[in-house]
């Protein structure tokens, strides 16, 4: 189902064969890693979600440039006995692409569940991280952090918890390194949506909070559609 507040287009390459996730009713999904190449020529590794019917109408083979749109969806997974917010593109249609297409382009329109946190790298730049609530059929609602750079994170920063904003930019993936309380450190990888524009927009009927909303995986660890 098309979401005008949840858009994304993307293109690239399945890195493996995509497995089965879980089924709902009878039709099974299946998740992959979709490696979509940046004009820098840094590569993002996206987890995407395909539903059943599309594989079946286009199955894709080895190398294979792929040209997915849907939307992108959060759930919660236990790790290690902590709750973890998961983000994956969620395809609604595929078609192939071209070998040089470096596409990668979100449309999100949602509410600000949290604080913004506003800070500067170790570089000086000016960053704004976000997690910005959309709205999706059936009263379910997807979780999305999102980043904003230079005059967007001073922007950003001035938007308070409830305020609707409206985005554009490029889901990405970053790795990063998480320590432990044994005095270890794990790389772990982070998905998020790095804002090109932003700005306010009209108000609507609020998510749910938080707690209250966020999808679960099921007992059986099945990602829900």
């Amino acid at each position: 189902m098309e979401n005008p507040n949840n858009r994304i287009v993307a293109a690239g390459r399945l890195a493996d064969k995509p497995a089965l996730s879980h089924e709902v009713m009878n039709e099974p999904f299946y998740t992959g890693t979709l490696l979509v190449k940046r004009l820098s020529g840094t590569v993002d590794r996206l987890p995407v979600t395909l539903p059943g019917k599309l594989l079946a109408c286009m199955p894709p083979y080895e190398g294979q440039m792929l040209l997915i749109s849907g939307q992108v969806r959060s759930y919660n997974k236990v790790i290690d006995g902590a709750g973890r917010l998961m983000v994956t593109l969620f395809a609604q249609n595929i078609s192939e692409a071209q070998d040089d297409d470096t596409l990668n382009r979100v449309t999100l329109t949602g509410a600000l569940c949290k604080p913004p946190i506003y800070r500067s790298t170790p570089f000086g730049r000016e960053i704004c991280d976000m997690m910005l609530a959309v709205n999706r059929a059936f009263g379910k609602s997807d979780y999305i952090p999102c980043i904003a750079w230079g005059r967007n994170a001073q922007y950003a920063a001035r938007f308070g918890v409830g305020d609707r904003v409206s985005l554009t930019g490029r889901l990405q993936s970053r790795e990063y390194q998480k320590l432990l309380e044994s005095g270890e450190y794990i790389t772990r990888n982070a998905y998020e949506v790095s804002a090109f524009t932003l700005e306010a927009a009209s108000a609507e009927t609020a998510p749910a909070p938080v707690a209250e909303a966020r999808p679960v995986l099921h007992e059986n660890g099945a990602l829900p559609s």
